[in-house]
């Protein structure tokens, strides 16, 4: 071989061994890209991930709220439907009271009277039932302990007849609208001597 030839041999080779460099180094980059690629992907992966959990967070709140506000619109209509008559009842207490005063206040030894009087009484009680159907209840704690939740205390008298915080008088009667208070009871309140 001529040295002619073994230089082009040569430079073949080193051609040959650029191009494997150049080959390599093209493999190399290609495998850099494709790691920073897979960790833009990744980082893309995670972020999409906090995206749907913080969003799994806002419908679960969205969706506990609304069931809050169907409850509590329930219970709304619900104490409307309870208490839509309290005004009405409000002004019926005082045909009550005085129907009551009429019966406590008649001559009923006047054998004249009898009949109005128990006319009176039929209809005080049909009136107090017609109301109780609605709902209203009468509160008469004679002889019971005081409660400051449905009585009102006018007075305190000293008696050793009965426990102290006892009513011993009831000077108007009370009334309750399903459960809720419409009047308190007007009482005497015995103390100790």
């Amino acid at each position: 071989m001529s040295d002619q030839d073994q230089n082009n041999e040569q430079l073949e080779n080193e051609q040959q061994d650029a191009e494997v460099v150049n080959n390599e180094a093209e493999v190399q980059s290609e495998e850099i890209d494709a790691i920073a690629h897979i960790a833009q992907l990744q980082a893309e992966l995670a972020e999409a991930k906090a995206t749907i959990e913080g969003q799994k967070d806002s419908v679960i709140r969205a969706a506990a709220d609304n069931d809050n506000i169907r409850r509590r619109a329930a219970i709304d209509v619900e104490k409307a439907h309870k208490f839509a008559l309290e005004k009405f009842a409000n002004e019926l207490l005082p045909v009550i009271d005085n129907l009551e005063r009429a019966v406590e206040f008649s001559d009923k030894e006047n054998e004249a009277l009898k009949p109005l009087i128990e006319g009176i009484e039929l209809t005080q009680k049909s009136f107090i039932d017609a109301v109780a159907k609605f709902g209203v209840e009468l509160v008469n704690p004679q002889g019971e302990k005081f409660n400051a939740e449905f009585h009102q205390a006018m007075s305190m008298q000293p008696s050793e007849d009965v426990e102290p915080n006892t009513v011993i008088a009831v000077m108007q009667k009370g009334f309750t609208l399903n459960g809720r208070l419409l009047r308190p009871a007007m009482v005497m309140v015995s103390k100790a001597p």
